[in-house]
Parts: C-alpha cells; sequence; structure tokens
C-alpha cells in the first residue's frame, strides 16, 4: 500500500480549480494525470517581464503602461481588432485576431489605465502588440520572473503555472532519504525546498542541470532507480534457474582461436549456467568481436544437458544468417537446428512446431515469430535475445515466460556508454567482449563531400572487390534532396549493369534473402541498401562500405555501418560521404574517422546526442527521467548505484527509518513495482 503521506501528491488533476475535461485531457497528454506528475514536468526557461523604461529598437519582452483611446473593430472576419493607445513611450497598438468584443467593456474601456505585457514589436515610432499576455490594473498582477514550461497543442503556459501553485502549498514534509551528512556536503535543500525552488526559478541558472535544487531532485530519482533495479537484481539471483552442467560433449572446431576475452566471458556464462540461480546476463561486445560464437557455446551447454536452446534475432536476414553459420558448425553433433520466421507456413511449420514441442529441435533460431502464443518448447534451458534494443520490453518478456526458469543471455553489439549500462541493465550481470579476434586490420575510415561522388564511381570501377552502398531513404521525396536508395540503384545500375544489386526494410523476406544470397555468393559487386544491413550481416568479401549522407545518422549506426566491412583478412575501406555540415555532424564524423573503439565513439555519442537516441529511440527499454540527465549528472549517477548498494547490504528490506523514506521515492519516480520483491524475495 502506498504511505498516507504521499496522498497530496496523487491527487487527479481535474480535482483542482480550473481543470475541465479538456483541459485533463491535454495535461494527461503532456505529463501524466496526478499532482506529481506535474511537478515531475519542470521548467525549461524563466521569462523576465521588465517595465520597458525607453523605447526598444528590436522586439522585446516587456510591460508598460497604456491609457486606451480607440476601437478599430473589423467589418471582415479575418480582419484584427485593434485598441489604440497612448504610453510614456509614445503610440501603442493592441492587436487580436480570436477575441470576443465584450473584453472591450470590462478590460479596455476607453479612457482606462491598464498594464500591458508581451512581446513588444517597434514599428517606426509605434510600439505593437499581438495578442497581449497580461492586461491588468495592477503592476503586481504580473509576474516579473515568469516560469516557461515545455507545452503541446491546446495548452498555454498559464494553465499549468496557475495548477502548480495550487499543488505546491499540499506539498508534504517527507523523511529525509539520503544521508544527512551527504546532503549537507552538498549544500542540497530539502525534498520540498527544491521542487518549490525549481518550480520557482529567479534566473535561467536556476534550471540548470547543475543548480543546488535540480541535482538535489536528480540524486533522488537515480537513488530511486539503482535501488529499484539492485532489488529486482537481487530478487532475480534468488529465482531457481535450470542448472546445465558444462560437460564438452560437443567440441566446435573453429578455424581460430578464441580471444582471451571471448574466454572470460564463456567462464562467466559456464559459471551462471552450472549454478542453481537463474542467469540473466548481457554479453556486450564491439562489431565483429565475435559473440555469436560465445552464444552457440552457451546454447551447446544447454543441449548437453538434455534442454533446448532458443536463438531470437532481431530481423529476417540475421536469423537465417545464424542458422545457416550454427547448423554448419553443428553439423558433426547430428543436432537437429531449425528455423522459424513468419515465411515458415502451413504443414512445414505445424511439422516444426511439433518437434519443438517434444524436443526434437536442439536450437531454434528465429525472429518474433518465435514470441507467438503456439510457440512451445519441451524444455527451454537457454534463451539467446540477439541485438535485444531491437526488440521491446514486452517482447524480452515474452520469450522469457516461455519458461520460467529458462536461463537468459541478451546479446548487443552496441557499445553501451557505463551510465546507460547502470541505468538500462543495473539489474543484469554484464560480460564486455572489448578485443577484436586476431588477423581483423583496423578499416581506414575516409569523409568526403558528396560533390566528389563521381570520382567514387570511377575508382569502384578499378577495383576488385564487394562493395555496400548506403542511403538514408528507400524512395525519393518531395520534401528532401537525399539521393534515395531506389535512385542510387538505378543510377549505379546504368554504369554496373547487373553487378548491383538493391536491398532495403519495405522489400519482402524473400526477395531480400534472394539479394543477400547473391551478394554472398559474389554475384553482385555493390550492394544499394538503407540501414537494413546495419546489424549483424557478415559477408567477409565485401571490404568497401560508402555512407551517403552520412551527416544523416547517428555516431552509433555509423560505427554499426563500417562494422560491415574488414570481417575477413583484406584491408578494407569505409567512405562517409557527406552534405552541408552542421557543427555536430562535423564533430561526429571527426570522432569516427579518428576512432575504431566503439566504446569510445558511444560515449562520445551520448553526448552529442543524449540518452533517448543512442540505444535506438525508446524501444531500447531504457528508462526515462523526469528530473534527472544521465550526461549531465554521470557522476551523481555513480554516486547513487554505489549508495544503493552500500545500504541494501544493510537494509535489503528497507525496513529502517531510511528505509520506508526511500519507499517513499520508489512511489514518487514511478518504480513501486519493485517494492513486492521485497515480500516475495
Amino acid at each position: 500500500m502506498r504511505p498516507d503521506i504521499l496522498n497530496p501528491l496523487f491527487v487527479p488533476i481535474n480535482s483542482f480549480h480550473g481543470i475541465g475535461p479538456k483541459l485533463f485531457q491535454w495535461l494527461t497528454k503532456l505529463c501524466g494525470d496526478r499532482s506529481k506528475d506535474i511537478l515531475w514536468h519542470l521548467p525549461s526557461d524563466v521569462k523576465k517581464r521588465n517595465v520597458l523604461q525607453s523605447f526598444p529598437r528590436q522586439p522585446v519582452l516587456g510591460t508598460i503602461k497604456i491609457t486606451v483611446t480607440q476601437h478599430k473593430i473589423p467589418r471582415l472576419k479575418r480582419q484584427p481588432l485593434v485598441v489604440f493607445a497612448v504610453s510614456d513611450l509614445g503610440e501603442v497598438q493592441l492587436i487580436f485576431f480570436h477575441y470576443h468584443v465584450s473584453f472591450l467593456d470590462t478590460k479596455l474601456t476607453l479612457g482606462s489605465t491598464v498594464w500591458v505585457s508581451g512581446t513588444i514589436v517597434p514599428e517606426g515610432e509605434v510600439l505593437k502588440i499581438v495578442h497581449p499576455d497580461y492586461i491588468v490594473n495592477e503592476i503586481s498582477q504580473i509576474p516579473q520572473n515568469e516560469t516557461i514550461y515545455p507545452l503541446n497543442a491546446g495548452l498555454n503556459g498559464k494553465v499549468i503555472r496557475k495548477l502548480v501553485a495550487q499543488i505546491l502549498p499540499t506539498l508534504p514534509d517527507l523523511p529525509e532519504e539520503i544521508d544527512s551528512a551527504f546532503v549537507q556536503q552538498k549544500g542540497w535543500p530539502s525534498w520540498k525546498n527544491a521542487l518549490v525552488s525549481l518550480h520557482n526559478p529567479q534566473t535561467e541558472e536556476d534550471l540548470s542541470p547543475c543548480a543546488p535544487a535540480r541535482e538535489r531532485l536528480a540524486f533522488d530519482e537515480l537513488f530511486a532507480n539503482q535501488i529499484a533495479l539492485h532489488l529486482i537484481r537481487n530478487y532475480q539471483k534468488k529465482q531457481k534457474g535450470k542448472v546445465l552442467l558444462f560437460k564438452n560433449k560437443y567440441k566446435l572446431d573453429l578455424p581460430f582461436q578464441l580471444t582471451s576475452a571471448q574466454e572470460r566471458c564463456l567462464k562467466e556464462i559456464r559459471e551462471d549456467l552450472s549454478s542453481s540461480s537463474r542467469m540473466n546476463r548481457l554479453l556486450q561486445g564491439d562489431v565483429g568481436s565475435g559473440k555469436t560464437i560465445i552464444a552457440l557455446m552457451a546454447a551447446l551447454q544447454a543441449v548437453e544437458n538434455d534442454t533446448q536452446s532458443a536463438f531470437l534475432a532481431p530481423t529476417d536476414i540475421l536469423a537465417r544468417q545464424h542458422f545457416e553459420k550454427i547448423q554448419k558448425l553443428c553439423e558433426k553433433f547430428s543436432l537437429n537446428v531449425a528455423l522459424l520466421t513468419a515465411r515458415e507456413k502451413g504443414k512445414k511449420r505445424d511439422q516444426l512446431l511439433n518437434d519443438l514441442a517434444i524436443g526434437k529441435i536442439n536450437i531454434l533460431i528465429g525472429t518474433h515469430a518465435i514470441l507467438e502464443e503456439n510457440v512451445h518448447f519441451k524444455c527451454l534451458g537457454l534463451a539467446v535475445i540477439d541485438e535485444q534494443h531491437r526488440f521491446g520490453v514486452a517482447q524480452r518478456l515474452a520469450l522469457i515466460d516461455k519458461e520460467k526458469d529458462s536461463n537468459i543471455l541478451v546479446m548487443t553489439a552496441t557499445p553501451i556508454p557505463r551510465t546507460l549500462a547502470l541505468t538500462a541493465y543495473g539489474d543484469m550481470d554484464i560480460s564486455v567482449l572489448d578485443e577484436k579476434p586476431a588477423g581483423r586490420q583496423a578499416i581506414e575510415t575516409r569523409v568526403l563531400s558528396l560533390s566528389k561522388v563521381t570520382e567514387v564511381i570511377q575508382h569502384l570501377k578499378t577495383i576488385n572487390t564487394q562493395v555496400y552502398w548506403v542511403c538514408p531513404l528507400v524512395a525519393e521525396s518531395e520534401k528532401t534532396d537525399l539521393m534515395a536508395a531506389e535512385k542510387r540503384y538505378q543510377a549505379l545500375k546504368q554504369i554496373f549493369g547487373n553487378d548491383v544489386g538493391l536491398i532495403h526494410g519495405k522489400m519482402k523476406a524473400e526477395d531480400k534473402e534472394v539479394v543477400m544470397a547473391q551478394f554472398l555468393q559474389k554475384k553482385i559487386k555493390i550492394l544499394v541498401s538503407t540501414t537494413v544491413i546495419e546489424v549483424g550481416v557478415d559477408v567477409p568479401a565485401a571490404n568497401i562500405m560508402i555512407v551517403e549522407h552520412a551527416e544523416r545518422f547517428g555516431l552509433a549506426t555509423l560505427h554499426q555501418l563500417r562494422g560491415r566491412v574488414g570481417r575477413g583478412q583484406d584491408k578494407a575501406c569505409c567512405v562517409l560521404m557527406h552534405g552541408r555540415l552542421s557543427d555536430i555532424a562535423k564533430e561526429r564524423l571527426k570522432i569516427l574517422h579518428d576512432s575504431q573503439d566503439g566504446f569510445r565513439i558511444a560515449e562520445a555519442d551520448l553526448k552529442l546526442r543524449g540518452a533517448g537516441e543512442v540505444l535506438g529511440l525508446r524501444q531500447s527499454g531504457l528508462p526515462l527521467f523526469c528530473v534527472a540527465d544521465i550526461v549531465e549528472h554521470a557522476d551523481l549517477l555513480r554516486l547513487a548505484n554505489q549508495e544503493a548498494v552500500a545500504f541494501l547490504k544493510e537494509d535489503p528490506l528497507l525496513q529502517t527509518n531510511r528505509g520506508q523514506a526511500l519507499k517513499n521515492m520508489l512511489y514518487l519516480f514511478s518504480k513501486d513495482k519493485a517494492i513486492p520483491l521485497l515480500k516475495a524475495g
């Protein structure tokens, strides 16, 4: 049950004065339907409405005192109403496009003197204000420092300001959940005073991420996030998993030696699988670091204990590639490796599902089709989720729910900055592959203007290697000058004939597979594509990657695309062709040119674009923070993580006074789903 002290923060906002059904609907869409949701909707700016002392020479936000001299009521509906007035600074015109004439008799009667505030625009010797923000009798009714909130359609700032003004006096005095010495050392206000301060900024500095009030609340949120993640992690460690002992029954004939990083990660995974606790591990490795072979070895450990393994891949292409590679490696063991995608239909599919249910299939590889309700395993020992950030949280849980005690191995080739890993994967154990296989050469990266495209094409005529040519769009759009994949394909086809192929996400799976097969068999020299080939595609003979309009892609995507080449022993090159560059785009391409280190690139991407973009927007499972900014507050996040670990060692069930105070924060920041685990654990 939610503590009673929090009740004022969970009051429905339509119970406050002035919030009717329409406003309630708009506000709920903007930030939520409870008073706490409004409080977490933080101001973005503060405007000063000073009284103008002299005639401005450019538009300015300000306040002036006027006396009304004339009304000009239009004859036509589309014309504005104009109110003429005089002030100490000269003639003033108030202009209204949407109005009720009745307000002229109440607020702007002829001869009346009032204060008006808004954006004042000088035109010649006249000051014009279109739709003044305030028309009042007393200057005290106009805020000198006006708090500005992010808005959506239908809302204006006054609505939120009035609502916040009603909510703030109801704030309870919550007990302190942060160590008091730490609060004192940081010079932070109490939780209540911090919220009041943030919603009443006096200067722009008061809204800065490093302002004491903002830092205080950011730490509250990060601390609650870390406590919740560690509660989930502690709970999961107590959950029983299938014990899958390493018996070394299936020895793979590999044409290479595992790197020391692969050996280390494999050891961590094997120890997890051999224990009675359920494995919940993230295998994180840069492009080409050898994750798939580690996952296969883990899958074989499950199979040698008479259980099944499942591989979930985000695309049909990647699923089929995994299937072909794994089937080939497992040939000598007489294991049944099967593929399940949306393309498997009819009797073939029915037979496959039957074989899976009775245990005839040892390893199942597939796409979202594996998640369907009629897909049943006889005994699922290990579920591997590849490129997990391409799946929503609900989809990952659907695979886990196939068998509650199955072990989970999640993989990603997107290097994840440490700060993101703490927030997105704090409930998981993490293994990092930070070495590339021996023999892999550095990929030469060139940054060229699109004006050099003819020279690049001429060079392609002289070389005997396969080429990826990636474009940002599938088809031409009137709204953009980007070269579409289809148009580039047609242009290259005129030069190279049937040596050019095209693949993009809007094609049918069968058509994509045909083109990829032709590319793999070297029947196609140049493969024109969208980012559908970004993840996992493995064509060792392809050694040139050309990215058109590289400035339109994020760093993580460009790094993934570059990783499609250089997978064999030959020297590889990535050409980043750009149009007009912004300062951020220049910085992005420079970072990629200077570094091959995916983790360094990911850290730079995080700083340049922010957390929401790095892992593929909202599907990443990344928590959405209200107050905290994990770039600006990275140090606070590390402190919150350390503090959460230390605190839960002392009070694992949150039973102390400070533990109870922490529960309040879990409710306030919507992390209370972790609270029932205290009893369950």
